[in-house]
């Protein structure tokens, strides 16, 4: 059994991925958000993804504006960074690469962050809600033909048999067990 890696020194303030490895094709799931505030359904999400998907990392991607959310009571890009900083946890990053990369939507980003780092394979990661209201999305099919797609389900609505489900662009999906 090989250890689990990690890609970059903890995230004290502003963290960016280092280069990838040329050894081996790390996986990392991509958890994007508002994180106004990060809360403990966040941190769950990301637990379950590193357990449940065998992932190297989850990268916390912190929006600096969801066109999908109101400006009026949205705290300041650094103030949210700190509070998804503060609800990390092992083998989790917290990063604004959204931010230097230029994008606003999650179908412009994940092209961009696979552009410049072609080593690593990337999961994104959604919430059952997200999933409701995903047809809001600016060009959201191709989120879903850019990476596999883990989508999971809220405590209050959570199966025994199924807590996440890994959708791929081929309209196939997965169980993944723990």
């Amino acid at each position: 059994m090989t250890a689990k890696r990690t890609l970059a020194p903890p995230a004290a303030t502003r963290w960016h991925p280092g280069p990838p490895s040329p050894f081996r094709r790390a996986s990392v799931g991509l958890l994007g958000g508002s994180f106004n505030p990060a809360h403990e359904g966040h941190l769950h999400i990301a637990r379950l993804a590193i357990e449940r998907l065998g992932l190297d990392e989850v990268w916390w991607l912190v929006s600096p504006g969801n066109p999908l959310k109101p400006v009026a009571g949205m705290a300041p890009l650094a103030e949210r960074f700190a509070s998804a900083v503060s609800r990390t946890g092992r083998a989790m990053r917290v990063t604004d690469i959204e931010r230097d990369l230029g994008t606003r939507y999650t179908a412009e980003a994940l092209p961009r962050l696979k552009a410049r780092y072609p080593r690593l394979s990337f999961v994104w990661l959604m919430g059952a809600d997200n999933l409701a209201q995903i047809p809001a999305w600016k060009d959201w099919s191709l989120i879903f033909h850019a990476v596999p797609v883990a989508v999971f389900a809220r405590p209050t609505i959570l199966k025994e048999r199924c807590q996440v489900l890994l959708l791929r662009g081929s309209g196939t999906a997965v169980c993944p067990k723990g």
